[in-house]
């Protein structure tokens, strides 16, 4: 039969000789060892469930003007939509729209905002549809645009002017 004693873990004292810790000490080391891990299981599943109620809440967003979709939380979306008169704008949208209201003081957010959304519109239904198509067309209208350019440098407009005798002469 094993004595008691011979379990109860010894440890040197300052002469030398083992120490004998009381089994008290030891089963109140235990239990607090015990419940620190109880309450950190008990914080990590509160974690856990935060964790999982915020991923919950991320939704699938579309830009109303490009048609791209993010991924955002229901509080994000409720605060684009809120700042852009209802619609939800990705992040290059709404620069777009700024940069529309900073050209042009008068514009209304509804009007910025309707207005990039018919420039994507036509973005999504030609460039997209047909690259190949539309920079031809682009290289058209800019071949169009130098040629204007132009003809209105080469073509001096002839100016009237009156005279003291009220009688046009040319210039």
């Amino acid at each position: 039969m094993v004595h008691h004693s011979a379990m109860i873990p010894k440890a040197p004292t300052k002469e030398g000789t083992p120490h004998v810790f009381p089994l008290r000490n030891e089963l109140v080391l235990r239990k607090a060892v015990s419940d620190a891990y109880v309450q950190i299981d008990r914080y990590q599943k509160d974690f856990l469930d935060i964790i999982a109620q915020k991923i919950d809440e991320v939704k699938q967003a579309e830009c109303e003007c490009c048609g791209l979709k993010e991924d955002c939380t229901q509080d994000y979306i409720t605060k684009v939509r809120n700042s852009h008169m209802g619609n939800w704008v990705c992040g290059l949208c709404a620069e777009a729209v700024r940069e529309k209201l900073q050209h042009e003081p008068n514009t209304t957010m509804e009007e910025a905002v309707s207005s990039h959304k018919g420039f994507c519109q036509k973005f999504n239904t030609t460039v997209r549809l047909n690259p190949k198509l539309s920079l031809t067309l682009q290289m058209r209208d800019i071949v169009k645009r130098s040629s204007e350019s132009k003809n209105l440098k080469n073509a001096s407009p002839v100016k009237l002017s009156r005279s003291c005798s009220c009688d046009p002469k040319m210039i």
